[in-house]
């Protein structure tokens, strides 16, 4: 399934298919449509569908962005391992580079990730593909 409509046109993946969802619980991506698309206003990249570790929290939240601690006022649970979130392309970089880079949902992981991540990395860490 793919998800397209007139906001956001059917977007292709790391590996040139649709793109796929990321996670709708919880709901995930630059536009909380629960895959990682982007667009022009997505200065950050959310593009990578990354399976959350607890070694990567807590190596992000060291780096000042805790994606553990649950804020309401922003509609936003916290994250917990196991739960599949869009990264930013260069925190996933930033953390493969440190040895601690979460698994890849490739499917679900918007060929722009390939702007800053490359492709041989992320399969090398890939949860969905070999």
């Amino acid at each position: 399934m793919s998800i397209a409509n007139d906001t956001h046109p059917a977007q292709r993946n790391v590996i040139g298919e649709a793109l796929m969802p990321c996670s709708v619980d919880p709901v995930t991506g630059f536009f909380r449509d629960g895959c990682c698309n982007t667009g022009p206003e997505d200065i950050g990249s959310h593009t990578v569908c990354a399976v959350m570790t607890a070694e990567f929290l807590e190596f992000s939240r060291r780096r000042g962005n805790d994606l553990s601690t649950p804020m309401p006022e922003y509609g936003f649970p916290g994250l917990n391992p196991g739960d599949q979130w869009c990264l930013c392309a260069a925190r996933w970089r930033e953390a493969y580079e440190a040895g601690c880079a979460p698994r890849v949902a490739l499917l679900s992981t918007h060929e722009r990730a390939l702007e800053v991540c490359d492709l041989a990395a992320l399969k090398d860490h890939a949860v969905d593909l070999s």
